[in-house]
């Protein structure tokens, strides 16, 4: 009965989807709508699986970097299955609010923020326990600290002198280590100070009546002379008193100056009715985050301003009636829910037949005829025999989870060991590296399917795909071979190449191009021109022997085109060739 009682500040577990994890959740209220129904206002909390991957690298990169900085770093190294269920449980609170049915609560959960001097082993020891320490923002995509930081140090602390020895003096100067704001034992009396605040007040109420915006704000004497009682108007009083010695005459004409009465205002009268209006709406939806409230609706405001504000906001009226109001109405609300447990059948339930499964996800009958029971879990690998298997993933992909397995996915949002993505490619020994020769080609276009009893689907075939270089990028392979060096980088596919230090490469080279001594072409006899009937038509054997085509291997231009010396037309080609290269690259 307890157990499905379900109250304010609760943290549960709601299901939106019968395939995918728990969303976990903080009541804040619980609302009847017109309909009857029960309907949960709650506070979002996210898992790592639902933030961006570049925003989760910031954040394990600033968790490494002080678990570095620490002086005593955690005795106990984790496993990697241990690290890997660690992050299940870390969540990350939002300031984003959402209503839901209370009739998809599926059960408690715990959610603390990160104890740092609490072993991260006692999370995983704990049953539905999660922890966090960052605060997501879905709008803005950020993540930020929800706790301040500790202060320790010199600039933050005094430093606590050692204590003094039984009858030692104390040497140090104590008008330097204090100062005295009033002596107790001043000449005046009780009376005669009562009779100066009183003074102090009525040149305070004075000074609002000659003050034009204090005549707005306060349109009453009465209020004028509460606005004159507040405590800066009897601060200011005293403080004079003491700074001339306790002279009433001399501290009276200070209150009273030839150019008019000294007028004391605190934040109360310092905001406008616009001003304290949005303090109120904004206290209302962020709570005692005065940063927030100052970033998104006071930022003209200073941060001290705003704390001395709602200090002295607490001592009016208006907060006394909001009060009485929010107490009346959260007598009205629902305090607890019960929701019984739910026990309707998961769509992604396999049905058994005859020890066979029958239907999974939609995937038609027969999807699982052919893995049988021999398929393991696809989370710890072990299960080989379940009371209830539960479909998961892609139809096609014919995955499953036991019981135990299914119900870790559902609270944690993830499986029990590490993903097999993950493990795609790993190191191979030197003798299974060896034995890749022996493998048939066939296996280079296969992806071995796990888990699967039949031979049909042991090999899966890969989507074929075309690469096709540009011009470019076949020069490149011959200009920039010491770079680029192509063995290694096809054993790296994931290591970019370096293409600034092939341009580097390029421009030396044009350098070196450049820098050669000019040649001039050599001059050619004259050829003579034979006419064509004059030409005697070479033997068939020699037309026979030259191969590739009658044009010989050497194509249209003969072999003393093609060997004879020209200098300038080489380095010329070269230069041009090099140049248009480094160009376009």
């Amino acid at each position: 009965m307890a157990a499905n009682m379900y109250r304010v500040g609760d943290y549960v577990f709601f299901e939106n989807s019968s395939s995918n994890p728990y969303l976990i959740r903080r009541i804040e209220e619980l609302n009847k709508t017109a309909s009857g129904n029960v309907e949960a206002k709650v506070v979002c909390f996210y898992r790592r699986r639902d933030i961006s991957h570049s925003l989760i690298q910031l954040a394990d990169k600033h968790a490494k970097e002080l678990e570095e900085e620490k002086e005593n770093p955690t005795e106990t190294e984790l496993t990697d299955k241990q690290k890997h269920q660690l992050r299940h449980r870390e969540l990350f609170l939002s300031r984003q609010y959402e209503s839901l049915p209370a009739t998809h609560i599926r059960g408690k959960c715990s959610v603390a923020l990160l104890n740092e001097t609490e072993a991260v082993l006692s999370y995983l020891d704990k049953e539905d326990t999660f922890f966090y320490s960052l605060v997501y923002d879905p709008t803005q995509k950020t993540l930020l600290a929800d706790k301040g930081e500790i202060r320790v140090g010199p600039r933050f602390q005094a430093d606590v002198p050692e204590m003094l020895q039984e009858g030692e003096a104390d040497d140090r100067d104590q008008s330097k280590l204090e100062e005295k704001l009033w002596d107790p034992e001043c000449p005046l009396t009780d009376k005669q100070i009562d009779q100066f605040l009183v003074v102090a007040r009525a040149v305070g109420t004075f000074a609002r009546a000659l003050d034009c915006s204090s005549s707005v704000r306060q349109p009453s004497l009465h209020m004028s002379a509460a606005a004159a009682s507040r405590d800066i108007t009897l601060f200011h009083a005293m403080d004079t008193l003491h700074r001339h010695n306790y002279d009433l005459s001399s501290a009276l004409s200070v209150l009273v100056p030839a150019g008019g009465p000294v007028l004391c205002r605190d934040e109360m009268e310092e905001w406008s009715a616009s001003e304290a209006a949005m303090f109120e709406e904004a206290l209302e939806k962020y709570g005692k985050d005065f940063n927030d409230i100052r970033q998104d609706f006071l930022p003209w405001k200073s941060l001290t301003s705003i704390i001395e504000y709602y200090y002295m906001w607490k001592t009016t009226d208006r907060y006394v009636q909001q009060k009485r109001l929010k107490a009346a109405e959260a007598e009205s609300k629902l305090k607890q829910v019960y929701i019984p447990t739910y026990n309707k059948p998961n769509p992604n339930q396999i049905s058994m037949t005859n020890g066979k499964m029958a239907t999974v996800n939609g995937a038609g009958p027969g999807a699982f005829h052919a893995a049988g029971g021999g398929r393991a879990c696809e989370s710890c690998y072990t299960a080989m025999q379940s009371a209830q298997w539960y479909s998961w993933g892609p139809p096609n992909m014919q995955c499953r989870l036991c019981v135990s397995c299914w119900m870790y996915w559902k609270k944690y949002g993830g499986l029990k060991m590490p993903s097999r993505p993950d493990r795609f490619f790993p190191p191979l020994p030197i003798q299974e590296s060896r034995s890749r020769s022996h493998v048939p080609r066939q296996s280079n276009h296969m992806v071995p399917m796990r888990n699967s009893g039949s031979p049909k689907s042991s090999m899966k075939t890969k989507q074929a795909f075309l690469l096709q270089a540009t011009r470019l990028t076949k020069l490149a392979r011959h200009m920039c071979r010491d770079i680029i060096r192509l063995r290694r980088a096809a054993r790296r596919p994931f290591v970019p190449i370096n293409c600034g230090a092939i341009k580097a490469d390029q421009f030396m080279q044009l350098q070196c191009v450049v820098s050669l001594p000019e040649s001039r072409p050599m001059a050619h006899a004259p050829r003579s021109h034979r006419t064509a009937g004059l030409q005697t038509p070479p033997p068939r054997r020699l037309l026979s022997s030259l191969p590739h085509g009658p044009h010989g291997m050497l194509g249209k231009r003969s072999y003393h085109h093609h060997s004879r010396a020209d200098p300038e037309r080489r380095s010329g080609t070269r230069e041009e060739f090099v140049f248009s290269f480094f160009f376009f690259f």
